[in-house]
C-alpha cells in the first residue's frame, strides 16, 4: 500500500497486521503505549466503597506472560523494520510490563538511549494500603542501532527547562480536567496520556514534517500533538469507538504557525574565517598579532596568513608551531593591541558573529513587514 494512504490518518485494525503493510524505513519516530498486561482480576474499591475506574478492558488481557511476550516481540519487530535508520522509538509502560519490553528491545538490537521516569504529580492512591503508591511510569527511548544519527534538540530542551539540562525525571500530572475526553459523562479511554508528555517527546526528538507512528493510538493523543506541532502521523487502533473519538479530536486541532518552528538555538553560528576580520577592518594587513605573554609576534599578510620566524601559515598552524603541538585554536592564542589595551582575537570573531546575527534579525524584520503588508492588501481585496 502507498504510504500516502496511511499518513495523517487513524487506521482501524489490528496493530500487527497494519504494521506489516507499512514500507521499510519510512517512519522517523515511534511512540508506543501498548497494553500493560496489568493482570487485574477483581474489581477495586475505595475505602468509602465507591468503585475505582481502573483498567479492566479486554485489550489489556492476555492468557499468560508467554502470550504477552510473543505479542510484544511481533509488534516491536515490525516497528524496527519500518523505522528509518535515523529514527528512534519511545515505549511507555509500568512495572507490569516494562522490564519484559526492555529485554525484547535489546534482543532486537535497538540501542537504548535513556529511560525516562514520568513522575505523576497527582497519582491514583493505593487504596488497599498493601504496597507503595505507584506514582510513576517508565519510558524507554531507543535508537534503531548503536550508530544511528538520531534527532535530539538538546539546546532547545535546555532552554525549555530554564537553561538547565533536561533530566530523565519528568514531573507531569496524569490526564484530567478538560483534557480528559469523556463520553456520556465517563472517561472515554482508561489510559489516556497527557498531551504534555507527548509534547515534550515530539518537540525534543523530531523535526517539522517528520512522520510519527503510534501503533496503539487509543484516544489519539500522539496524533493530536503531532498535528499541533506540524508533524505527520500514522495512528493504528483496533477499537472503532476510539478511532471515532480520535478523529473528532484531531479535526479540532489547529497547527501552530510554521514560522515558529525554527529551532534557532540549535543552529550553529556560521564559522568566521580570519580573512573576514581583514575585510571588516578589525585587523589591518601588515599589523602584528602577539602571544599573550608578548614573547611571540606574527605579521598579517594580505591573504590572511601569518609570518613568524620565516614560518607562514594560518593563525592556527602558526600558533601550533610555536606551541610545538599538532594543532591549536589560533583564535584563543593570538592577541591584538588597540588603544594601549590587549584583546584576544576571539573577541574580534564574536563581533563578526554579533553583526551577522543582527543582519539576520533585520532581514527577518523586513520579511515580516512585507508579509504583513501582503496580508493586509489581500484581506482588503
Amino acid at each position: 500500500m502507498i504510504l500516502e494512504n496511511f499518513t495523517n490518518k487513524i487506521l482501524c485494525g489490528d496493530s500487527f497486521e497494519v504494521l506489516k503493510q507499512i514500507p521499510d524505513k519510512t517512519v522517523d519516530l515511534i511512540f508506543a503505549d501498548p497494553p500493560y498486561n496489568l493482570q487485574l482480576k477483581n474489581e477495586l474499591y475505595r475505602p468509602n466503597q465507591t468503585k475505582v475506574d481502573g483498567v479492566f478492558d479486554e485489550w489489556d488481557k492476555f492468557e499468560n506472560f508467554a502470550e504477552y511476550e510473543h505479542f510484544t516481540q511481533q509488534w516491536l519487530s515490525e516497528c524496527k523494520r519500518i523505522l528509518k535508520d535515523s529514527g528512534t522509538i519511545w515505549v511507555i509502560g509500568s512495572y507490569h510490563n516494562i522490564f519484559l519490553v526492555g529485554a525484547i528491545i535489546q534482543k532486537l538490537n535497538f540501542w537504548i538511549l535513556n529511560d525516562i521516569l514520568w513522575i505523576k504529580t497527582n497519582p491514583m492512591p493505593n487504596f488497599k494500603g498493601t504496597r507503595f503508591n505507584n506514582a510513576h511510569e517508565t519510558l524507554i527511548w531507543a535508537a534503531k542501532n548503536q550508530h544511528s544519527k538520531y534527532t535530539f534538540h538538546y539546546q532547545s530542551l535546555k532552554i525549555f527547562n530554564d537553561d538547565l539540562q533536561m533530566r530523565s525525571d519528568w514531573y507531569i500530572p496524569i490526564c484530567s480536567g478538560n483534557e480528559r475526553i469523556k463520553f456520556n459523562g465517563e472517561k472515554a479511554h482508561s489510559t489516556q496520556k497527557p498531551e504534555e508528555l507527548l509534547y515534550r517527546i515530539i518537540l525534543s526528538t523530531t523535526n517539522i514534517g517528520d512522520l510519527i507512528l503510534d501503533p496503539f493510538s487509543g484516544s489519539g493523543t500522539t496524533a493530536a500533538v503531532a498535528k499541533k506541532l506540524r508533524r505527520n502521523f500514522i495512528g493504528i487502533e483496533k477499537n472503532e469507538f476510539y478511532v471515532q473519538i480520535s478523529q473528532e479530536r484531531i479535526e479540532k486541532i489547529i497547527p501552530f504557525p510554521k514560522e515558529i518552528f525554527e529551532y534557532s538555538i540549535e543552529k550553529p553560528i556560521p564559522k568566521v574565517p580570519f580573512g573576514n576580520l581583514i575585510e571588516k577592518n578589525y585587523i589591518s594587513v601588515g599589523e602584528y598579532l602577539f602571544s599573550q605573554d608578548k614573547k611571540h609576534k606574527a605579521q598579517v599578510l594580505t591573504d590572511g596568513s601569518l609570518v613568524w620566524n620565516e614560518i607562514i601559515g594560518s593563525i592556527h598552524k602558526v600558533s601550533a608551531t610555536i606551541l610545538n603541538k599538532p594543532s591549536n585554536n589560533g583564535w584563543n592564542f593570538w592577541f591584538v593591541e588597540r588603544d594601549n589595551d590587549f584583546f584576544v582575537l576571539k573577541n574580534c570573531e564574536k563581533n563578526i558573529e554579533k553583526n551577522f546575527l543582527q543582519n539576520i534579525s533585520r532581514e527577518q524584520e523586513i520579511i515580516e513587514i512585507f508579509d504583513n503588508l501582503y496580508k493586509k492588501i489581500r484581506d482588503e481585496n
